[in-house]
């Protein structure tokens, strides 16, 4: 996950280098006067976003214009819980899956985006990014791979750390409604909106003394497809989140009725 997240940061810093010289306006001089050639479109940097817009259209704000490009930014970060049929208590089948809940976190954000904006105040959008679930376990098992159900073993060793998490394409689509902006340019923002998500992998990491770090990745019967939605409400850059999926977080028969929600802060609205 770290080599992923540098690379993305990598491509939003060349972006932001190039961006000058690529769209930076044209000055031609002509009997001592000095034209200045506009270029339809400019790279807008700020917040964490790289994103096109159409500058003749920025001047308007009742008129409309599409939006899109390479992103950084609805960085969200916070909690994890699991739902067992509409509690938060675990049932005896899935009591193997108990967790600290102060260090059981979603982490995701945003790449790209491509939407219209309709004016200042409403913006529709799909976006893609990626999307983690880290659950940190409380007892000392091994949730094993290749199984035909979500199964585990007790282990004779203390683990000092025993996560099981899931990651993630994201997919989702924003309905955005903003305020006009402030005398220190900042607006209210709320987003809220569906999304569909698409596996990449499972992965258990332990670490201890006797066996020192551990990784192993499967499926293990994680959705490979899920669906949910998500609401922020923010000001300026920085917001609050909440995330709720719809489906199982599992395809195994004993572990039918487990959701998963999430909630926290998120950095770089826009």
């Amino acid at each position: 996950m770290k080599h992923l997240i540098f690379t993305t940061l990598l491509v939003s810093g060349l972006a932001g280098v190039m961006a000058p010289s690529a769209f930076a306006q044209q000055d031609t001089v002509v009997k001592d006067t000095v034209i200045k050639k506009k270029s339809k479109y400019t790279l807008t940097i700020g917040g964490g976003n790289l994103i096109t817009k159409n500058a003749d259209s920025a001047e308007n704000p009742k008129k409309g214009r599409f939006v899109g490009g390479v992103t950084f930014t609805r960085v969200d970060l916070g909690f994890s819980r699991l739902i067992d049929n509409g509690d938060f208590n675990l049932s005896p089948n899935n009591e193997f899956l108990d967790y600290k809940g102060g260090k059981t976190s979603k982490f995701s954000f945003d790449v790209l985006q491509f939407g219209y904006r309709f004016n200042s105040n409403f913006k529709v959008y799909v976006a893609g990014g990626f999307d983690w679930t880290l659950i940190r376990l409380r007892d000392n098992i091994t949730i094993q791979k290749n199984q035909p159900t979500l199964s585990y073993i007790n282990e004779p060793i203390e683990f000092s750390k025993n996560r099981f998490s899931s990651s993630y394409v994201h997919i989702p689509l924003n309905f955005e409604f903003r305020t006009s902006e402030s005398k220190k340019g900042k607006r209210f923002y709320f987003v809220v909106g569906p999304e569909v998500s698409f596996l990449l992998n499972g992965k258990v990491k332990q670490i201890s003394e006797e066996r020192g770090k551990e990784k192993q990745y499967d499926s293990y019967h994680f959705q490979s497809v899920r669906y949910g939605g998500t609401v922020r409400f923010g000001y300026g850059g920085l917001g609050l989140f909440t995330k709720y999926y719809f489906n199982d977080m599992f395809t195994t028969p004993a572990q039918a009725g487990l959701k998963n929600m999430s909630f926290g802060i998120t950095f770089g609205l826009n």
